[in-house]
């Protein structure tokens, strides 16, 4: 049976309820309104007591006629608008009682005090007979119905019994006691027996420790995921540090690499600039004595011609004489001998794995311990070393032997 008929108007009373509860609430005291009630000048409302309150701390020097009861008129500000309301010789007394007000307080107060079970029941309407309350049980389908459903409806073939009686059996009886225990005149049908009020208090007793029980593995996997998070953090820190150490190992024999291929290529490069300064003096000297001798040609005197001409001759002869056969053997300039072969290095960084087995304690507590990149570093440097003596060091000596060659 479906009840969304009959629950709508009653969420809508309760909505209402709720919203009239608001406009009943005094803006001083924040309690629903006392009698009596007053209204002042700019139409809001106030207790009498809270309004005397407010007058009093208003006026401090306020002095009484006569009375101390009956105050001798004043002024002071509405806490709701700010309004400045002006008091006669009366003072609060004097202020008009709002009767609309305390009526709506005194039909409030009354409905909020009614059991909110006998509201459902006066709104719950059954949903095939829309003008129908639900009044009565079937016992064989276990759900309120109306006396229609019965008579004409899908319960006419079941056996029912009044609604409040199933209701206060339900409520009074203990486990196991049958609904019908008291005598009433349904005592003489046969149902299925309905769930007591304390076997429903154990089942929601049961529902919520097992609510705490799921609550406690929530927690419990939460922290989990917590400190999965904050190992994985931890090992990612190590594991960049590793590699970080690797970095350096190459950067290192890279720079020392880099020194060996520069220093030959200095060495190389000053014997090559030394026989190009050696040769240019001797194509310099040569072209100073072409230049001489042509001169010497152009000598019109016999006597002075043939006094420089025997000198000059000679030096021809020994300029002819000099030797210029030092210059760089054939394939000097290639520098081929310094190619490294890192296609085996590269191939174990990619086997790079994770342990198979867990650090220990000691190892595995900070990432600043030496020891396994101390490992990595030997790895590369066994295998870095036969590669290194067979590619630089053979191919480099023929490259010292030059050096002395002029």
């Amino acid at each position: 049976m479906n009840f969304a008929v009959g629950l709508k108007p009653l969420l809508a009373e309760a909505r209402s309820m709720e919203s009239l509860e608001k406009q009943l609430i005094c803006p001083i005291c924040l309690e629903m309104f006392s009698k009596p009630v007053v209204i002042l000048p700019c139409q809001h409302n106030l207790c009498r007591k809270c309004a005397n309150d407010v007058f009093q701390a208003s006026n401090p020097l306020w002095q009484s006629r006569g009375s101390s009861a009956v105050p001798s008129g004043g002024r002071f500000r509405c806490p709701s608008c700010r309004h400045e309301v002006v008091l006669d010789r009366h003072g609060v007394y004097g202020l008009q009682r709002n009767l609309l007000v305390e009526n709506i307080i005194d039909i409030y107060k009354q409905e909020s005090a009614r059991p909110l079970h006998n509201k459902a029941e006066q709104h719950l309407m059954c949903e095939e007979h829309e003008d129908e309350r639900i009044n009565i049980y079937c016992l064989r389908c276990e759900v309120p119905t109306c006396s229609l459903c019965k008579v004409f409806g899908a319960h006419k073939d079941c056996e029912v019994a009044p609604l409040p009686a199933v209701y206060q059996r339900q409520k009074v009886r203990g486990p196991g006691s049958p609904w019908w225990a008291g005598g009433t005149r349904a005592a003489a049908l046969t149902p299925a027996p309905l769930p007591s009020q304390s076997e429903l208090s154990d089942g929601i007793a049961m529902l919520v420790a097992g609510n705490d029980r799921i609550q406690a593995i929530i927690t419990q996997m939460e922290e989990i995921c917590h400190t999965i998070e904050e190992n994985s953090r931890r090992q990612k820190q190590h594991v960049g540090l590793r590699f970080d150490a690797l970095y350096g190992i190459l950067e290192e024999r890279k720079k020392e690499l880099l020194q060996s291929i520069a220093a030959e290529q200095e060495a190389k490069l000053q014997r090559v600039r030394g026989l190009i300064r050696q040769y240019g003096d001797h194509l310099e000297a040569s072209s100073k004595l072409v230049e001489s001798a042509i001169q010497a040609m152009e000598e019109p005197q016999m006597a002075v011609y043939l006094q420089h001409s025997k000198e000059l001759l000679k030096k021809i002869t020994d300029m002819s004489k000099a030797s210029m056969s030092s210059r760089p053997e054939p394939g000097y300039e290639n520098m081929d001998h310094f190619s490294i072969n890192v296609d085996y290095v590269a191939e174990m960084l990619r086997t790079i794995e994770f342990q198979t087995e867990p650090l220990g304690e000691d190892e595995g507590d900070g990432p600043g311990e030496g020891s396994e990149a101390a490992t990595e570093e030997d790895r590369l440097d066994s295998l870095e070393a036969p590669e290194a003596a067979e590619d630089v060091g053979p191919r480099q000596k023929p490259a010292s032997s030059p050096h002395g060659q002029h």
